[in-house]
């Protein structure tokens, strides 16, 4: 009598080639996501030392407050004016006035966002004389 032999079938292969691109593409995809993110633009902020923060800081005589009401929307020392003109007029205040700095006073209901970047292009003017001002809520 003769029995017929199982034949164990052979072990199932295993493709890893499929599995290696897709795990390449999600790393080329983080990649690219790192490197996009790192890349923004930071305002410095310098904040008050705690002792210096109760002082009271001498308010100059003729202050610069530019007040930042809507997107292009500019008011300088309350009066409107566009933005070449603001340029110019902060250039030569600074000019004037070495030791004086430039508020923005930014309306409380504008992204941050947007207040951000205008800070930013009024400190390529003015540099470091350039404050972020709040209004003191009553």
């Amino acid at each position: 009598m003769r029995f017929k032999t199982q034949s164990s079938p052979p072990p199932p292969q295993v493709d890893l080639i499929p599995m290696l691109t897709v795990m390449m593409g999600v790393l080329a995809f983080f990649v690219v996501v790192t490197t996009t993110l790192s890349q923004e633009t930071l305002v410095d902020i310098q904040l008050p030392a705690e002792d210096q923060a109760d002082a009271d800081v001498p308010f100059p005589a003729d202050p610069f407050i530019v007040e930042l009401v809507g997107e292009n929307e500019v008011l300088l020392n309350g009066q409107p004016t566009d933005l070449d003109t603001l340029a110019t007029q902060m250039e030569a205040y600074l000019s004037r006035n070495p030791n004086d700095t430039v508020f923005l006073l930014p309306h409380q209901d504008l992204p941050y966002e947007q207040v951000m970047q205008f800070l930013g292009d009024m400190r390529r003017i003015g540099g470091n004389r350039v404050s972020l001002a709040i209004e003191a809520q009553p």
